[in-house]
């Protein structure tokens, strides 16, 4: 036995946490809104770094089982890995809109949210379709979140089927886009 405290990364650890979350909702009269930040999510890394985790997992799994499968299947894997890794994922989300002052409490589903704040919608299709980056930018904006990651699977390669699609997100601390923002700024570009 050692003397070393556990692992919060650990798969018991995920586990327990994903159980929690699922305690947390039950005996709720509404469902739990997609894009209300939980307790989980106040000590959790930020957006960046959110990001950071999620395109390494989806090339992991990219690499790993290849294009082929059913969305689904991706589905699973991958928010399985982000749990994994620590983080909260929500799965097929009913997310309400509001339509001239109605609500509508199935607008549309998102494949993922992760820790209340990124949504990444997955796809598995040879090339992607210019509605599928309009479609994460109208769910961006209905769910007032910053940023979105478009994940093809069914792409020849990871470069191929990744796209970032950001709604107003200007926090860009921890991302190497900050460096050329800067050189803009003072260059008189930006």
């Amino acid at each position: 036995m050692n003397n070393y405290p556990p692992d919060n990364n650990s798969r018991e650890a995920a586990k327990e946490r994903s159980t929690d979350n699922r305690k947390s909702f039950e005996g709720s009269t509404s469902p739990p809104r997609a894009f209300a930040p939980s307790r989980e999510t106040i000590d959790s890394p930020n957006i960046e770094e959110i990001s950071a985790i999620i395109v390494d997992c989806a090339y992991r799994l990219h690499v790993e089982i290849g294009p082929g499968l059913l969305e689904s299947v991706y589905e699973v894997v991958l928010a399985n890995m982000l749990t994994e890794r620590g983080l909260h994922v929500r799965r097929q989300v009913s997310v309400p809109i509001n339509v001239f002052g109605q609500e509508f409490d199935e607008g549309f589903r998102a494949d993922l949210i992760i820790n209340g704040l990124l949504l990444v919608e997955l796809k598995s299709v040879e090339n992607f379709a210019p509605v599928h980056a309009k479609q994460v930018r109208t769910y961006l904006r209905l769910l007032k979140m910053p940023l979105g990651l478009l994940i093809n699977f069914g792409a020849a390669t990871f470069k191929e089927g990744i796209k970032r699609i950001a709604n107003e997100h200007k926090d860009f601390a921890s991302s190497r886009l900050r460096v050329n923002q800067d050189r803009l700024s003072e260059e008189g570009g930006a």
